[in-house]
């Protein structure tokens, strides 16, 4: 096994914020946050005491404003550049664009949240233009290419991006050129001589941002706050990553969550899942690239969805919804299972496809026309979904579906009624186990409301359940030995700190594995209870374990304050906090109260969204506290990710009410 890391310059208890770069503000940034003024922010931090800043992920999402979609692992987002402190290093002279910059700065500056695409393309509009007024001085600098050697991960990216661009921003899978690739065909693109001016103008963009973002890491290590990246552990199916390296990825499987008391149908986020054991052949070297990539600004790390390690819920392509997943790896159901039940080839059909009465096709038909229809209608009807999408069983009133059909997707575009789809789409998943592999089955996450399950007897259905409790043991085994192999890869790699986000549904051998292996886990104050015990009772803050950051929000839940006024059980809280009672509506005082107590707890890193502490003083309440998320998981709309301070950094120094409270949490 790998040796443990050695965080020992990391050890000490301290008190965090957590805040996207794009939501500072200063005045100097152009309507969203950029690199520089995390040195700004640092200070500010240092006057409150706070001695860790984190941030979201930082790479290059083209026109999606989630920073969870890259389309790059490597390369960092052109939003975070500072165009006016391009400089000779850069090969160019800002000062000759002064007013092209403050043009876009009072275009944007006022923003209450910033307008993500439109901000983004002013600015790559306005890098062209420098671009192109200085090219023969940027391509012909030594230093420009010494920087691409130093980070050969920049040739795929500048074409990708360039593809991207003649594809009008569309994924890779729809581009009627060099979709598919090989690495000889990316040497062949990157030494056109047609191309090459396109493809150093994003080589140009990156060095600048890494120099920025550089600056900016020194500065905070200067004043001796810990910089916390942002590591997800997928990447975006439309990515640089994927199109040049998709032998790593199972693209045929997408990645999510399963279904649970927020999402009856589960999360299908649409990223493959990663192709283990062919990355184990070279020893992990696109994970390991990654790290120190990411080691270069950080000094801990959050590894996002570190369960994907162990397991992940993955869906095949052909459905959307995460209904019809599995965990990967896992034990399967085998053949020689279903046949030692006593289930001959007959039954193993009835538990593993869907079966349809031809009168419920019928009832739902009726059902969709509201009891407004005609039997010529309706029969027309039937005998299109029969014909389209389902296969009878000899002459009897029962049918299975065509193989034509293999998924929701071949479901939602077939051309019947309404009514027929959507009842077609409920029956796909009525069954106790799909075969995904010939003799290999899954049971699905709800195969006890199933035809199939529900006609089993009492002890058929014993039986089953004990296979299945059975093979989650042996499951168990090899999420534990899976977890552990490739968690010792990212800390023998890298000196940074890791913080996981161990959230969900926890497997037991998890928090077993990251505290061999010195990784914090994260505690959620709201979602840390004893949820088996009556009441679900919060876990006491003494209990937390010293190797965890603990916090009251994350970027995809409310704030704290949101929390209290329309989500919390106060009562059952305030109880908790051993307090009589705190205010209904939330205030400074109360912001005191409950951050006191959670700072006090028993974690190494006590982190704060931004928003939370800023409600510690009464200049920084938001007339809506919703308005104050970060993001609204389930939704894609503008407001998403678009979150800024209130005011200028400058102005929440001058705040001595709020440095006082913040302070006082140290």
């Amino acid at each position: 096994m790998a040796k443990k890391n050695d965080n020992s310059g990391m050890n000490e208890r301290l008190i965090g914020a957590a805040i996207p770069v794009s939501a500072l503000r200063t005045e100097k940034s152009i309507g969203v946050g950029e690199f520089s003024d995390l040195v700004e922010f640092g200070e500010l931090s240092l006057e409150m005491g706070v001695k860790l800043v984190q941030i979201l992920p930082v790479n290059d999402t083209g026109y999606d404003s989630s920073p969870y979609a890259a389309l790059t692992a490597f390369g960092l987002h052109p939003l975070y550049l500072r165009i006016g402190d391009l400089d000779e290093t850069n090969n160019v002279e800002a000062g000759k664009y002064n007013n092209e910059i403050d043009a876009l700065g009072k275009k944007f500056s006022d923003a209450i949240r910033y307008p993500y695409e439109e901000i983004l393309r002013d600015k790559i509009l306005l890098l062209r233009k420098i671009y192109d007024d200085n090219k023969k001085k940027i391509i012909d600098s030594p230093g420009l290419k010494k920087w691409i050697d130093e980070n050969p991960w920049v040739k795929a990216y500048a074409i990708f991006r360039n593809q991207k661009e003649a594809h009008e921003e569309r994924s890779w899978k729809e581009w009627t050129s060099n979709r598919d690739i090989a690495a000889s065909g990316i040497d062949a693109l990157w030494v056109d001589k047609d191309l090459r001016e396109k493809h150093l103008f994003w080589v140009w963009v990156q060095q600048a941002l890494d120099l920025q973002f550089s600056a900016a890491v020194a500065g905070l290590q200067k004043m001796g706050i810990i910089l916390e990246g942002d590591l997800p552990i997928l990447m975006n199916e439309d990515s640089c990553d994927v199109w040049a390296n998709r032998e790593i990825f199972h693209l045929e499987l997408s990645a999510g969550a399963p279904p649970d008391m927020y999402s009856y149908a589960g999360q299908n986020w649409g990223f493959p899942i990663y192709n283990w054991q062919k990355q184990a052949e070279d020893n992990y070297s696109w994970w390991k690239a990654r790290l120190k990539a990411a080691e270069k600004y950080y000094q801990a790390y959050r590894i996002d969805h570190v369960l994907g390690f162990f397991r992940i819920w993955a869906t095949r392509r052909e459905d959307n919804s995460a209904l019809m997943g599995r965990y990967i790896p896992s034990a399967p159901v085998t053949l020689k299972d279903l046949e030692k039940l006593g289930f001959d080839k007959g039954r193993i059909r009835w538990v593993s496809q869907p079966h349809i009465f031809t009168g419920e096709l019928w009832d739902a038909l009726k059902a969709g026309w509201n009891g407004s229809y005609n039997e010529d209608e309706l029969k027309a009807a039937a005998d299109r979904v029969f014909d389209l999408a389902l296969d009878r069983i000899g002459k009897e009133e029962l049918w299975l579906f065509s193989k034509k059909i293999n998924g929701e997707k071949d479901i939602e575009a077939l051309d019947i009624h309404s009514a027929a789809k959507s009842f077609l789409l409920k029956e796909w998943g009525n069954r106790i186990f799909l075969e995904y592999e010939k003799g290999k089955f899954f049971p699905l996450w709800y195969h006890s409301q199933s035809r199939a399950y529900e006609s089993l007897s009492s002890g058929e259905k014993e039986e089953i359940k004990e296979l299945l409790e059975k093979l989650n043991l042996e499951s168990e085994k090899v999420w534990e030995k899976e977890g552990r192999e490739l968690l010792s890869i990212l800390t023998s790699s890298s000196a940074m700190l890791p913080c996981a986000e161990d959230l969900g549904a926890v497997p037991a051998c998890v928090p077993k594995v990251l505290k061999e292996l010195n990784i914090l886990g994260l505690r959620v104050v709201r979602w840390h209870r004893e949820w088996a015990r009556s009441g679900e009772p919060y876990v006491p803050f003494d209990e937390y374990p010293e190797l965890s950051v603990c916090t009251p929000a994350v970027h995809d839940s409310s704030c704290l304050r949101e929390w209290w006024d329309r989500e919390a059980n106060q009562e059952v809280f305030c109880d908790f906090l051993g307090i009589p009672s705190l205010p209904k509506v939330y205030n400074p005082g109360t912001a005191k109260i409950i951050l006191k107590r959670i700072a006090a707890s028993a974690s190494r890193f006590r982190v704060f969204q931004i928003q939370d502490l800023l409600h510690l003083s009464n200049n920084w309440y938001a007339s809506d506290p919703g308005s104050e998320r970060i993001n609204v998981p389930g939704t894609a709309d503008k407001f998403n990710w678009t979150y800024r301070l209130p005011a200028n950094i400058s102005r929440i120094k001058e705040d001595g009410e709020l440095i006082r409270a913040v302070k006082d949490l140290c």
